[in-house]
């Protein structure tokens, strides 16, 4: 929501007397300390701390009474919330642990974000590094998954399709389309069978596991799984 008092003000008018609100959405504290950059990008205009939700709901007149953490998207947040005066839904003990989670984190400072960016760049610059290392040494370097966090890692990074041969997507609509700014193909699964590329870039890492368990016969030729996020790593 580009205006998040004015969609609170308006859950709080929707809301039933003795009625519950809850949502989900990424916690800020994994995004920062999990270098979750690559989730960055212009349809998400809020990246939110407990604390500061408990802050915007408070404001206008709700209480959030239950929180769960869920490892959805690299880490998320379920809130339950209620009018401040529905003394019939009691607070819960997790509210109070995770407000003392992030206090302890130093998340309400300054300090706690300074470094954020420096850590982005090792990111960048491992990166880029192992694709020039494998492209001058005759590899070839796949990637899986034309989502919007591998567009946001690529284009920051400033990968093109000079280093990395094609991206894999199941989705028919985004076949035979190019990656926006990198301008890397993208292409049907059949492709890696053909290819048999020495490495693939899984791009949406929040569900690598699924995606190597998919793409598990790349062992045959000797291929490896790569994620760049929260380092580059080989899995």
């Amino acid at each position: 929501m580009p205006d998040i008092n004015d969609f609170v003000a308006g859950l709080k008018i929707a809301l039933k007397n003795d009625g519950v609100i809850t949502m989900e959405f990424p916690h800020l504290m994994r995004l920062i300390e999990e270098n979750q950059f690559d989730t960055i990008y212009h349809e998400h205009f809020s990246y939110l701390s407990f604390h500061t939700v408990c802050r915007i709901f408070a404001r206008h007149g709700l209480a959030i009474f239950d929180v769960e953490e869920l490892p959805t998207h690299g880490g998320s947040l379920r809130i339950y919330a209620r009018h401040d005066n529905d003394n019939s839904k009691p607070v819960t003990p997790n509210v109070v642990e995770l407000l003392e989670k992030e206090a302890a984190r130093e998340m309400l400072t300054l300090d706690y974000y300074l470094n954020f960016q420096q850590k982005v760049d090792k990111v960048k610059y491992a990166l880029v590094s192992f694709l020039m290392e494998q492209k001058k040494a005759g590899k070839k370097v796949a990637a899986y998954g034309a989502a919007a966090k591998g567009n946001t890692l690529l284009n920051y990074c400033g990968v093109k399709k000079d280093l990395i041969e094609f991206v894999v997507d199941a989705l028919p609509h985004k076949q035979s389309m190019f990656l926006p700014g990198s301008h890397i193909p993208v292409v049907k699964e059949d492709e890696i069978k053909k290819l048999k590329p020495d490495y693939v870039l899984i791009l949406p890492w929040n569900i690598k596991d699924e995606i190597m368990e998919q793409l598990s016969y790349i062992r045959d030729w000797c291929g490896r799984f790569v994620v760049a996020v929260p380092n580059l790593k080989m899995v």
